[in-house]
């Protein structure tokens, strides 16, 4: 499937995935992050049970602190 992922085209196998199958291929290991998918925030527990879609925009950004 085709998919964009932080306003880059990737290629995913499958016909859907989730957040978290997303992560481990793409190797997010940050613990602090916001995922969006079409624009819609999706909460830590639900990881797991969101599937993203062909064609779909997710965003995956990285919460980094700080002084």
């Amino acid at each position: 499937m085709n998919i964009t992922l932080n306003n880059n085209l990737e290629f995913i196998e499958g016909e859907s995935t989730t957040i978290a199958e997303l992560m481990k291929i793409k190797n997010f290991t940050f613990k602090m992050l916001v995922v969006k998918i079409n624009g819609n925030l999706i909460q830590k527990e639900d990881y797991t049970s969101a599937k993203i879609h062909d064609g779909d925009n997710i965003m995956i950004l990285h919460l980094i602190s700080g002084g």
